[in-house]
């Protein structure tokens, strides 16, 4: 007991200086749990060697995140709102296929590999984006809304992306096992749609005194977040995929409005835990031993990525400004990227030297990609200027 506790407190000391820290340099405090999670893990500090058991408690902070950002996103109501982020992904996919594909030809790579660097280039960050774009006021914006639309689908795609990759280990695979999740993943959708253009489909029975009890608020919040994830994950989907619907469908009803002040505390904590794990992982003594090959990859795909994405937002005829800022945006390998190279690694699929490299190539990408986006928005807008997100909504049109 008295090891865990010194080493709960080394951790929340470490997590302080670098909030601390991180807040002087206004940057997100996603940055301090990565740094955190490498300077307590195996491989400097040894406060934590368990990484797998922090990891599975982790993974409760993203179905809080997914859960949260649905109770705050607001379901389309134009056409364009949700047209725009399904023609933008489309495209997003094409290009990174093909991107990988031409990668994959010249480096002479197995197909497997070629198609991980399509994965890794089709997800990013639902948790990196989502948190800068609150910070910064733009998660209201059109072009905010678009943005996030797109993550949104990125993550209803996870469930068909890892069936193919359960394919894949296993050649006689009953073809099932793709096509149920698909045809959930299109149900749900048709539920979006419902849901968007009727808000009061939804009318449930509410108890009065839950408004003033805080024990009945905090398990009945859990239980929709922790049920609608596990009764996904139990269909084929991804479960931070159903806790985002579950946000989703609370988020209309005004008898929840209790439910973000409870949570809140929960979320920060176990969302921390997540990013805690991706640092755990980070192998320091093959990151020195292969610096150059990861710092270049990160670089690749970080550039990559964000020409890609800027590409897809001028074809959608956004101005130049605009299409580099979003193209920033969704430069990093996301979490769900990270789960994809986990399970292939877990299948097999992989060796242990690509699954380091991917895994520090995406730890460096979450943790450069706010300094980078940063930077995009110095050069095309004033960092200091009141409205930024106005600028983009309004006038992102060419």
């Amino acid at each position: 007991m008295n090891d865990l506790l010194l080493s709960i407190s080394k951790m929340c000391l470490t997590i302080l200086a670098l909030l601390l820290l991180l807040r002087r340099l206004k940057q997100p405090y996603l940055i301090a749990y990565i740094f955190a999670g490498i300077l307590l893990g195996p491989y400097v500090s040894k406060t934590f060697t368990r990484i797998d058991e922090i990891e599975a408690i982790g993974e409760i902070g993203i179905l809080l995140l997914m859960f949260f950002l649905g109770m705050e996103i607001d379901i389309p109501d134009k056409r364009s709102l949700l047209m725009r982020p399904m023609i933008a992904q489309g495209m997003k996919i094409t290009l990174s296929i093909f991107f990988a594909l031409m990668t994959g030809m010249m480096a002479q790579w197995p197909m497997i590999n070629t198609g991980l660097l399509a994965i890794l280039f089709i997800f990013n960050s639902t948790a990196v984006v989502s948190e800068y774009l609150r910070t910064n006021g733009e998660l209201h914006t059109f072009f905010g809304k678009t943005i996030l639309n797109i993550l949104l689908l990125q993550d209803i795609l996870l469930a068909p992306v890892l069936t193919l990759l359960q394919l894949a280990a296993h050649h006689n695979s009953n073809t099932s096992r793709l096509i149920i999740p698909l045809l959930l993943t299109i149900f749900l959708l048709l539920i979006l749609r419902r849901i968007r253009n009727n808000r009061r489909l939804i009318n449930p029975y509410f108890i009065k005194n839950m408004e003033q009890d805080h024990e009945l608020q905090v398990f009945a919040g859990l239980l929709i977040c922790l049920g609608f994830g596990a009764l996904a994950s139990l269909s084929g989907l991804s479960s931070p995929l159903g806790s985002f619907i579950a946000g989703i469908l609370i988020g209309q009803l005004k008898a929840f409005n209790w439910l973000e002040k409870s949570l809140k505390p929960f979320k920060i904590f176990f969302v921390a835990l997540f990013f805690i794990s991706i640092g755990l992982r980070f192998d320091v003594p093959f990151f020195t031993d292969h610096a150059r090959v990861i710092l270049t990859g990160t670089l690749f795909v970080l550039f990559s990525n964000s020409v890609l994405s800027a590409l897809v937002f001028r074809l959608l005829k956004y101005n130049w400004k605009s299409s580099f800022y979003g193209g920033a945006m969704l430069s990093q390998t996301g979490e769900f990227g990270l789960l994809a190279l986990s399970v292939a690694f877990n299948l097999k699929l992989i060796g242990s030297e690509l699954y380091k490299t991917g895994l520090a190539i995406t730890a460096l990408s979450l943790l450069c990609s706010t300094l980078w986006i940063s930077v995009f928005r110095t050069l095309f807008f004033h960092p200091k200027t009141p409205g930024t997100g106005k600028l983009i909504n309004q006038n992102s049109i060419a």
